[in-house]
């Protein structure tokens, strides 16, 4: 099987291929189900506030997909932040999210950042072990509060 990964958004986040990121909402659905009906609107909010997507493409379907942002912070450096990573529930474990974090790594890389991170749900336990593989070791914890 061959994943190949597609940015959906230029370094600026503009979407430069509206018909992967309308492929995308039925994965991306799958982790954010709260995402409003009109999710190409809400999408470009979100990339005009920073953020990039790109799509992991197995056999012409979107298989994955990752929305990331470029941020500057005090504590870890320039650190490529990445807010949402989905592998569609039918290919999970063969290979779709590693593709997805080479990619990011490698823009990271490209981009001078000292750090990839991301949040993920205490619940997510599956996802713990995959982000555990692939040398993301738990290095805080995330507190909030609803405004």
């Amino acid at each position: 099987m061959t994943v190949e990964v597609v940015a959906v958004t230029d370094a600026r986040g503009a979407v430069v291929d509206p018909k992967m990121l309308a492929a995308a909402e039925a994965v991306h659905r799958q982790l954010r189900p709260q995402l409003p009906a009109d999710y190409p609107a809400r999408m470009k909010e979100v990339f005009g506030s920073g953020a990039e997507m790109a799509v992991a493409v197995v056999e012409g379907q979107v298989a994955g997909i990752t929305v990331f942002r470029i941020i500057e912070k005090t504590f870890t450096g320039r650190e490529l932040y990445c807010d949402d990573l989905v592998t569609d529930e039918k290919r999970r474990s063969s290979g779709v999210g590693h593709a997805l974090i080479a990619y990011m790594e490698k823009v990271g890389r490209e981009r001078r950042c000292d750090m990839l991170a991301l949040d993920s749900g205490t619940h997510r336990q599956q996802a713990h072990k995959f982000y555990f593989r692939e040398q993301m070791p738990i290095t805080a914890f995330h507190f909030s509060k609803k405004l």
